[in-house]
């Protein structure tokens, strides 16, 4: 039994590596976010995004972590979701 939740735990890790293969995470800085309720929107408005699989919003550091397929999405269309929401964001960081 033990080798079999072992053999499983390895299978996992490699299909969640190989399907991370190729995406990028971006850092953004959000200005205007004032009240609790500004990071859902911002995550809202990114998550619409094709190709984007994660949004974090982060009110206190006024930050968004987007882990996307630049295959299917862009920087630009990120920071162009953020504005049209309302929140003017730029990049900190690309990985």
């Amino acid at each position: 039994m033990k080798k079999l939740i072992t053999a499983f735990v390895a299978t996992a890790l490699t299909a969640s590596s190989a399907l991370a293969e190729g995406f990028r995470t971006v850092t953004l800085d959000v200005t205007n976010m004032d009240c609790a309720v500004c990071p859902i929107t911002v995550r809202k408005a990114l998550e619409k995004i094709p190709g984007v699989t994660s949004a974090k919003v982060d009110f206190a550091s006024k930050r968004a972590e987007v882990v996307f397929d630049p295959k299917m999405a862009s920087v630009d269309e990120l920071t162009n979701a953020t504005a049209d929401a309302g929140y003017q964001s730029h990049v900190k960081q690309v990985q």
